[in-house]
């Protein structure tokens, strides 16, 4: 009795514990969005005289509106064609035996170990070699192919828990695989098409580092660079309107963990059932 009462105590001590360390930092940065100075740490109007001058600023003096669409293409661009490669890709390694899967499944595996960071170097000379450097095609392209080995082997295990009955009865009413890809087995993995979408989505909208070295021009930037550069180097140092826009940034994210929380949770585990 004793021991099961301290494993609770200790259990709601780590759950405060790590809610406090992962609320207090989100709460800071939406009250230094409505200070009225410009540092995170003056006492001048922080917490004590809120406005919304800096998500004015924001809205009207820069060009936020054109970073927030140039996220959100990319970021909607990455989503659609991730989702249909990884798809495609894992309905051929659940459904298909060919020479070569398994290696090509380890292979999969393998690259998932490598940091994405070790490969910047070759992305960009890549990107430069094909005329794609300083573009949003190359830019979506490199997030599109570097999700697919991790989204493969989690679809895959999705697919294995369906019964291939389903395929079955399709064949004998005539229907070839890419019909049965596109009216069967996509209509049934609606949570894990939900919960890719989702991740594919943010990815690109939260990322600063591939931006950061494929992009160029001032106009072509995204809200991760955009923001950053607020608040790097010595003159630039508007941390309340950067406050501004990383809630205007949290925002839809937020929303949308919200509605589709139910859907993320089964994605996750039922890309776990089988390897």
């Amino acid at each position: 009795m004793k021991n099961r009462i301290l494993r609770k105590i200790l259990a709601y001590f780590v759950l405060i514990t790590a809610s406090i360390i992962v609320i207090v930092p989100i709460v800071w940065i939406l009250m230094a969005s409505f200070s009225s100075g410009n540092s995170l740490y003056s006492g001048d109007g922080f917490f004590t005289k809120p406005t919304l001058i800096h998500y004015k600023e924001l809205l009207t003096t820069s060009d936020f509106g054109l970073w927030y669409f140039n996220t959100f293409k990319i970021a909607a661009a990455n989503m659609v064609l991730s989702v249909l490669l990884s798809m495609s890709s894992a309905y051929v390694f659940s459904r298909f035996r060919f020479r070569g899967r398994k290696f090509a499944l380890t292979s999969i595996m393998v690259m998932q170990m490598f940091p994405s960071i070790m490969g910047m170097i070759a992305i960009y000379i890549l990107l430069q070699m094909v005329g794609l450097l300083d573009t949003h095609i190359g830019l979506i392209l490199i997030y599109a192919g570097g999700q697919i080995p991790y989204n493969t082997w989690l679809i895959k295990g999705y697919l294995d828990s369906l019964s291939r009955s389903f395929d079955e009865a399709a064949k004998v009413d005539g229907a070839r695989n890419a019909t049965i890809f596109f009216k069967v087995i996509l209509p049934l993995s609606k949570s894990m098409i939900t919960y890719l979408a989702l991740t594919n989505f943010i990815t690109p909208w939260m990322d600063f580092m591939l931006p950061q070295l494929v992009l160029r021009s001032p106009k072509k930037k995204t809200l991760a660079i955009a923001l950053y550069n607020m608040v790097s180097g010595q003159q630039n140092t508007a941390f309340t309107t950067f406050a501004a826009g990383a809630v205007l940034v949290a925002v839809p994210i937020t929303l949308l963990y919200v509605y589709l929380q139910k859907y993320l949770v089964v994605g996750l585990t039922a890309g776990a059932n089988k390897g």
